[in-house]
């Protein structure tokens, strides 16, 4: 009997167009982790891109998100996955309790990005949506690390504005020249590493400007799938 591979799960959709760049941030780290060419060198995925009740103009329903993240991820979990990876930064939020509501393993992206901090890094700037950001789940890690967290006033308002702009058009030069500004402005005001800890803002980090590095949590969640799935698949 030939055993088949196991089953990666995946938890997106938070915002809608996370989800491939995610899937392809994945098969990026198939070819780079171990040099995956044909179709059948690739894992089998699941993938549920999950409709989530978040809006940027209104306060955040707590109990609603974590009801329906829940869901999705028990759901997901009753497919027969080996594991879950869910690129959903806000989501970590409730990350004890959605862990603890499925059989199967659940990672954390907050610990992931942390893993990935380079040596040398001083000044960490948190570019994440205000949900994510008032929950203190990257500042508590990053304070364990001994990073200091830089701002500047407008911050979090420029990070609103760049994921409205995200959502609502297909035309995405806009929030690239958004995206450009914020990282310039923030590398002025000496800040040397943004951590990228929303997955919606991966649309546009491409267009990161020279003179500040990029720590991307997402890549890093991806890059911590696919070790995972090697780890169980003997590969």
């Amino acid at each position: 009997m030939i055993m088949q591979p196991p089953l990666i799960g995946i938890l997106a959709g938070m915002g809608p167009r996370s989800t491939a760049p995610f899937v392809d941030l994945v098969i990026d780290e198939c070819q780079r982790q171990y040099g995956a060419h044909d179709d059948e060198d690739f894992p089998p995925m699941m993938i549920y891109a999950l409709p989530a009740p978040f809006y940027l103009d209104r306060p955040l329903d707590y109990n609603a998100l974590r009801k329906a993240i829940g869901a999705g991820l028990r759901r997901l979990a009753s497919t027969g996955v080996a594991f879950v990876a869910m690129p959903c930064n806000t989501a970590h939020i409730f990350y004890n309790d959605l862990a603890a509501a499925i059989e199967v393993p659940l990672l954390n992206i907050v610990d992931e990005a942390l893993r990935a901090v380079p040596a040398g890094v001083s000044r960490v700037a948190l570019l994440a949506t205000r949900p994510t950001v008032e929950a203190g789940i990257y500042q508590a890690a990053l304070a364990r690390a001994g990073l200091e967290l830089a701002s500047t006033n407008d911050q979090q308002g420029q990070v609103n504005r760049l994921l409205a702009a995200i959502k609502s058009s297909v035309d995405r030069r806009a929030a690239e020249e958004m995206w450009r500004a914020l990282l310039t402005e923030l590398a002025a005001g000496g800040v040397d590493t943004a951590l990228l800890a929303c997955t919606d803002l991966n649309a546009v980090s491409a267009a990161t400007p020279s003179g500040i590095a990029l720590l991307d949590a997402t890549q890093c969640l991806a890059a911590a799938t696919v070790r995972e799935w090697r780890a169980r698949a003997g590969r």
